[in-house]
């Protein structure tokens, strides 16, 4: 383990409190020891290094200013949320970072009062912010209202139904634009052409003296020479315009980098801010350590400090991921109307790869789930075949979309969706828990979930030859489990499962990649002389009817395995059952899903342990439904 850093001035800072005694030039060295000490702690633990890094001199500042937790301070996404963390009384615990009982990776209401309001998704910041300043004027808690979101965060439409709404209400409320010109991935589209227009020429320098004077707010004799700066300012840029139209003061750019330029502003804006405000903060991602990086740090493996090298460990399959985006690319070479649609996570879906291939062909249309959808299902009402590529936890922020503007017209969009089931360090804010459900339940939708890389290959065959109507396949993260994946993959017939192993009494239904942990739970069963029928689904809609009534007819026993919340595939495999009146000749039947919780960051295998989900509890299910005790004697 490297050396710990000397972090002296801030030992002495347990919480934000104890930034009240500390000069300017003091909180500039305490915002350099932060850094070093976030940067420290990432190399521990894995995460999210550089959005942390970009915003370690506007904490300091923010915390310096402000009296949290009584003012209330709401981090956008809050993977930048690390420095806050070691300022608010966790420095002792930030070496737990998304770690089985540990800190989150986000803000967490639960896990401390300075966490005011917990995020992992975007774009949910100043509607927050918005409802705790209504909320202090109405009677309730808090002071200050602040919102720090991103740039990548800005191309989302809620940040603007957010800031109308605030502009009308005119509350006093204060939103900092955390301008990095980066989010997971270059942005995109013309709110990012706009903020670069805004400090073109690169006007810290000329117009320090506007932004430190936050304009309107100066005592009156300064006030014309910084007004004439901004003015100018504006005339060259096309200025803050667009966030003035929508209702806010506007203040910036100033250099998020800069403490001295932070507090003065932040000063003067706490001072004499009466109505909305918004402040725009020009940063770097990965700050003072990853900044030249491809990714600025966006997220990264446990690391060497001194070279950077992450230590990943190797595997001998490739994931699940990799699998699909390439699938995708043969397809796509066979099939000109293939294209694929991807949230501002070409990299996490592995469309980057595409993209590189097929550049008309590929879409990022930023932190925008909900135009993502529709955007695919006119892609498809024109002809083409849309996959819309998002991980699981984001495609829900879509799912109007995919009722109204998907389902309803029958469109054949095609849902790719990644990062299924429990995904470890990130916790239940990335679960992809619930998607077999809400999917399901759609009428005319084909639900799909694979089993290992070929069955994942064969999906998206199946999903390229199906056009009539949507149709969505799931697949977890990680690395799959080593079979040969077929090089002309063959699609799949509708709504057909396949049966794995024949067996006798019991029967095990299978769908997706818990098939792993039900073969294992076979192989121990076996050697207490129990041998189970195992069956693979592949189809939550349309469900097998032919093979899920013959396994329940040939077996004294059915069990369905997924890995998803309750409402999804077994409770539309017991809903035949009951319409065909099975229950009423005595099948014994039970369903393992995700239990009623929500399960905190972990190992996955840990995670699928408080799930009761894996090999020993699913062999457990067995004997229990069997009346067969742990000895092997009937109970």
């Amino acid at each position: 383990m490297a050396e710990r850093p000397k972090t002296p001035l801030l030992d002495q800072v347990d919480l934000p409190s104890d930034l009240n005694g500390l000069s300017d030039a003091q909180l500039s060295t305490l915002a350099d020891e932060l850094r070093t000490e976030t940067i420290s702690a990432v190399s521990e633990t894995g995460g999210h290094l550089g959005a942390g890094l970009g915003v370690v001199e506007l904490t300091v500042a923010l915390h310096a200013v402000f009296e949290a937790p009584k003012d209330k301070i709401v981090w956008d996404v809050s993977h930048q949320c690390y420095p806050h963390k070691i300022l608010t009384g966790r420095r002792d615990r930030i070496r737990t970072l998304r770690q089985k009982d540990g800190l989150s990776g986000f803000t967490k209401r639960s896990e401390s009062p300075y966490d005011c309001f917990g995020a992992a998704h975007s774009s949910t910041s100043i509607s927050a912010a918005l409802g705790f300043a209504v909320a202090r004027d109405l009677g309730g808690e808090g002071g200050d209202a602040i919102a720090v979101i991103g740039d990548g965060s800005m191309s989302a439409g809620m940040a603007y139904e957010a800031m109308n709404n605030a502009g009308h209400l005119n509350k006093r409320l204060i939103v900092i634009l955390n301008d990095n010109e980066m989010s997971i991935a270059p942005p995109v589209g013309a709110m990012s052409s706009y903020l670069s227009r805004l400090y073109a020429g690169n006007p810290f320098q000329e117009f320090k003296a506007a932004a430190k004077g936050a304009v309107s707010f100066l005592p009156e004799p300064f006030q014309e020479g910084a007004r004439r700066a901004k003015e100018m300012l504006k005339g060259m840029t096309v200025g803050g315009t667009l966030f003035e139209e929508l209702g806010f003061s506007y203040v910036g750019p100033i250099d998020g980098h800069d403490m001295e330029q932070l507090l003065s502003v932040l000063r003067t804006v706490k001072t004499r801010a009466t109505g909305p405000i918004l402040i725009h903060a020009i940063t770097k991602k990965g700050k003072g350590y990853a900044e030249h990086r491809a990714d600025r740090g966006h997220a990264t493996a446990k690391f060497d400090v001194v070279t950077g090298e992450q230590k990943k460990t190797p595997s001998n399959a490739p994931s699940y991921t990799s699998v699909f985006a390439e699938s995708l690319i043969k397809e796509a070479t066979k099939d000109d109307k293939v294209v694929a649609v991807t949230a501002a996570m070409p990299d996490g879906t592995g469309l980057d790869r595409f993209m590189s291939r097929f550049t008309s062909r590929c879409f990022d249309v930023g932190i925008a789930e909900q135009h993502a959808v529709t955007f695919c299902a006119g892609l498809a009402a024109g002809g083409m075949k849309p996959f819309c590529t998002l991980y699981s936890t984001f495609l829900q922020r879509g799912y109007d979309q995919i009722v109204h503007d998907v389902a309803i017209q029958r469109l054949p969009v095609r849902f790719a969706i990644d990062r299924a089931g429990l995904v470890g360090a990130d916790g239940a804010t990335h679960a992809g828990s619930f998607d077999v459900a809400f999917l399901s339940n759609l009428p005319g939708f084909v639900v799909m979930a694979a089993a290992d890389e070929a069955e994942l290959v064969r999906m998206v065959a199946t999903a390229v030859a199906h056009d009539d109507g949507p149709i969505a396949f799931r697949f977890p993260r990680g690395e799959g489990v080593g079979v040969e994946i077929p090089d002309d993959a063959v699609p799949l017939e509708i709504g057909k499962g396949r049966m794995i192993r024949e067996g006798a009494r019991v029967a095990i239904l299978s769908f997706g990649t818990r098939l792993q942990e039900v073969e294992k739970a076979c192989e121990a069963l076996t050697a207490k002389g129990i041998t189970p029928t195992v069956a693979d689904a592949r189809f939550a809609k349309p469900l097998d009817r032919d093979m899920i009534l013959k396994l329940a007819a040939d077996h004294d026993a059915l069990i369905t395995v997924e890995e998803g919340a309750v409402g999804g595939f077994g409770s539309h495999v017991a809903q035949l059952l009951a319409d065909e009146g099975v229950f009423d000749h005595g099948l014994k039947f039970r369903s393992m899903v995700l239990p009623d919780i929500f399960i905190d960051q972990a190992g996955p295998r840990d995670m699928y342990e408080v799930a009761g989900m894996n090999a020993e509890q699913i062999e457990a299910k067995v004997l229990d439904v069997m009346g067969v005790d742990v000895i092997g004697k009937r109970a």
